[in-house]
C-alpha cells in the first residue's frame, strides 16, 4: 500500500497490511482533524517506508498527557502519520492512502462522544472508549505486535 500528501512531496509505503484500523470518535481527534473522527491504520515502524520527501514532525499534546508526534508534509501541511508513546508503531492516516477503501475500520472507538449524526453500520465493532487489543485484534496482528516488540527489545 502506498500513500502521499496532497502536493505529492511526501510519499510512503506500507510493506504489508496494517495490524488494525481504528476509527476514533473522541473529541480530541475531532478537534485535531476538524472532522467527526480520525481513521488510523496501525503498522510496525519497520514495515513503513518514506519513499520521497522529508516530513516535518510536530509534537502535539494528547488527552492522555503523553503526547504524539505528527508527521506532516512541510509544504501542504497534511498529517500523514503519527507516533504516540512508542515510536515502534505508526498510526497512518487512512485518508492519505492511495486506496483508502482498502482499510475500513476494524473498530470504532470513543463512540460515547461520536457526533450524533454519524450512524455506524449495523454490527460494526464499537466501544464507548478505548479497546482491549487482546480482545479485539486478530491473533495474527497480536503475533506481529509481539514480534515487533521483541525485535526492539533485542536491538
Amino acid at each position: 500500500m502506498r500513500g502521499r500528501c496532497d502536493c505529492g512531496e511526501i510519499t510512503y509505503e506500507l510493506a504489508e497490511a496494517p495490524l488494525f484500523v481504528h476509527c476514533c470518535h473522541c473529541r480530541w481527534c475531532q478537534r485535531e482533524t476538524g472532522s467527526a473522527f480520525a481513521m488510523n491504520a496501525i503498522i510496525e515502524a519497520d514495515r513503513f517506508s518514506v519513499l520521497s520527501g522529508s516530513p516535518e514532525v510536530i509534537d502535539t499534546p494528547t488527552q492522555s498527557g503523553r503526547g504524539q508526534k505528527i508527521a506532516r508534509c512541510p509544504t501542504c501541511k497534511v498529517a500523514l502519520w503519527s507516533t504516540y508513546a512508542s515510536p515502534v508503531f505508526h498510526f497512518v492516516r487512512v485518508g492519505t492512502l492511495e486506496d483508502p477503501d482498502a482499510c475500513p475500520p476494524s473498530i470504532h472507538i470513543f463512540t460515547e462522544s461520536k457526533q450524533p449524526w454519524v450512524v455506524l453500520p449495523e454490527g460494526a465493532p464499537a466501544v464507548p472508549q478505548y479497546y482491549d487489543l487482546r480482545e479485539h485484534w486478530p491473533a495474527e496482528s497480536q503475533a506481529r505486535r509481539k514480534a515487533c516488540k521483541e525485535r526492539i527489545t533485542r536491538s
